[in-house]
């Protein structure tokens, strides 16, 4: 990790470096005369030093904020927000004449270019995560099956660098002849937690959420952990709310886990009913030619219609026709029954590997998700989002029980963190987990970078069949 944020200085120091010339070339159309030049050539030297000390004081470079989630980028913004109100003030009190094209040009794009730099590091970041590498030992704390869902989720998003190395379970279940979960070996019962990390290396201590593991016991873990300066973290008992919904508030002494309400309604429900409509519309324009070559190429198969319309569930239980490019035989439906056997995918949907009633062309247009493209004419009709949980089937929703039923307080869409998170080859527990985890902690900025992943995982066809 020192490594990584080393090259966050470097980048931040190229950043500055270049936005600071490229300021000075324009504004002096590449002619450096003294004594004009030399203060904002003095300027350029300085600026990348100085970007990255208020990059520092914002927080750009702190271990708990980097290599995942929004808030590093959040954060660099704000530097340079802060950055540019600290010039301006300074030269407005001291009453300096500075050139105002050169200060538009150096700092937007500074930031512009740290962004970008920082978000290709990442990247390269999350690679190498992926092959194994760049990975903070951790030892989990917990009940097995919590310790059992939190290693499945690890390995199946590796970009957070978490690797489990050692369990640590309750006194009862160290008792029996389990040694082992998942591959990972147990190293004691909950009292062991801080030794056992100190033996074999680790990061960080993951505490989940157990009636043993009480506040004077997380104190007492807290105070070994310090020692050997390894990180503790604590799970909720809440796991799916996360983000702006949580705060740590001081009461009596105490620090309290203050949960928000999820904003399902008003203002920012608005703001993203206005934000689907208006970039469904403008998809549907600029799609058209498209759709018109598709509906070629699927009706010279076999005749048959292009467009399949199917009864869906959408917010509150209200059922809408949604419409998909066809990519089965015209008697799929009839066929389903016969199939039902052979399904692949546990809980109440129907997947399988080959299905023989998927055209040529359909299979083609699933793999990169292109039957889904007509749903833009449900988002403009308002019975689904850009973003959301899966749209069910009746007879799915028929199952449900009381928890899932959660997902259906919000219209359904054509994306979502199950369109980013493994498509089809998810299980039902984890499509339905990351279906609740949207509408929990459901924002804007989410939904912008839903629909940013949504393009990578179309691009690689990983999990649509």
């Amino acid at each position: 990790m020192r490594s990584y944020i080393r090259g966050l200085v470097g980048i931040d120091l190229l950043a500055a470096s270049v936005a600071g010339m490229t300021a000075l070339h324009l504004r002096f159309h590449g002619e450096f005369t003294a004594p004009t030049t030399l203060p904002y050539l003095l300027s350029s030297v300085l600026l990348p030093p100085l970007w990255v000390l208020v990059a520092a004081v914002a927080g750009g470079y702190a271990r708990r904020f980097i290599g995942v989630g929004t808030e590093e980028f959040r954060r660099v913004l704000s530097g340079g927000v802060l950055l540019v109100a600290a010039v301006t003030i300074t030269a407005y009190a001291a009453n300096i004449d500075v050139a105002r094209g050169y200060v538009l040009v150096a700092l937007p794009a500074m930031v512009l270019l740290c962004l970008v730099l920082r978000y290709a590091w990442r990247k390269r970041l999350h690679r190498r995560r992926g092959g194994g590498k760049c990975m903070r030992g951790v030892v989990v704390v917990g009940h097995r099956d919590s310790v059992r869902d939190l290693i499945g989720q690890f390995r199946r998003e590796p970009y957070h660098g978490m690797e489990v190395v050692g369990v640590c379970l309750p006194e009862h279940e160290c008792g029996s002849r389990v040694d082992s979960v998942d591959g990972h070996p147990v190293l004691g019962d909950f009292t062991a937690a801080a030794d056992a990390a100190e033996a074999v290396g680790a990061d960080t201590v993951a505490v989940l959420s157990c009636p043993e593991m009480d506040g004077a016991e997380l104190r007492r873990l807290a105070w070994r952990l310090e020692k050997s300066d390894t990180d503790l973290t604590v799970a909720p008992a809440l796991m799916e709310v996360a983000g702006p919904r949580t705060s740590i508030r001081a009461v009596a002494g105490l620090p309290l886990l203050h949960v928000e309400h999820p904003e399902l309604g008003g203002a920012r429900r608005v703001v993203k009913g206005l934000f689907d409509r208006v970039a469904a519309a403008c998809a549907l324009v600029l799609l058209g030619p498209l759709f018109a070559a598709l509906v070629v190429l699927i009706r010279s198969g076999d005749q048959g219609p292009a467009l399949f319309r199917q009864t869906r569930v959408g917010k509150d239980g209200a059922e809408f026709t949604l419409f998909k490019f066809r990519t089965m035989v015209p008697e799929a439906e009839a066929l389903k029954d016969v199939l039902r056997h052979a399904n692949e995918h546990d809980g109440v949907l129907f997947k399988m590997r080959g299905d023989p009633r998927v055209t040529p062309v359909g299979g083609w247009l699933r793999r990169y998700s292109l039957d889904e493209l007509p749903q833009l004419i449900n988002v403009l009709r308002g019975d689904m989002s850009l973003v959301g949980p899966r749209p069910p089937l009746p007879e799915e929703v028929a199952e449900y029980g009381h928890d899932v039923r959660r997902r259906l307080v919000v219209k359904p869409g054509m994306t979502g963190l199950w369109q980013v998170s493994g498509r089809a080859d998810l299980s039902w527990e984890e499509s339905v987990r990351l279906d609740l985890r949207y509408v929990e902690n459901w924002s804007l900025t989410l939904d912008v970078q839903i629909l940013w992943k949504t393009w990578s995982a179309v691009i690689r066809g990983a999990g649509a069949y």
